[in-house]
């Protein structure tokens, strides 16, 4: 179990990673694929999607069973610099 000082979260734990960027075709496939590298048991059926009013953007939530924080880390820095991404939350 991770130390105070280091987080607040207790592992395991579920734990939501919202995705916006541009509504393009491959979007939720990409975003898949980068989130399950990092947690290989994420169930896609706990992927959320929603378009924005317009239908020009699109938001992912993905709530996954995080382990560490290491692993949060690393899914954010893939996640933030791919270019399909303008933000993660």
């Amino acid at each position: 179990m991770a130390s105070y000082k280091d987080t607040l979260l207790e592992f395991p734990c579920d734990f939501p990673i919202k995705i916006m960027g541009k509504a393009e075709d491959t979007f939720a496939e990409v975003m898949l694929s980068i989130v399950t590298k990092h947690a290989p048991d994420f169930d896609a059926t706990r992927m959320e999607l929603r378009a924005s009013s317009g239908g020009n953007y699109m938001s992912i939530t993905c709530t996954i069973v995080a382990t560490s924080k290491p692993q949060l880390d690393a899914i954010y820095m893939d996640l933030t610099a791919h270019p399909m991404v303008k933000v993660a939350l």
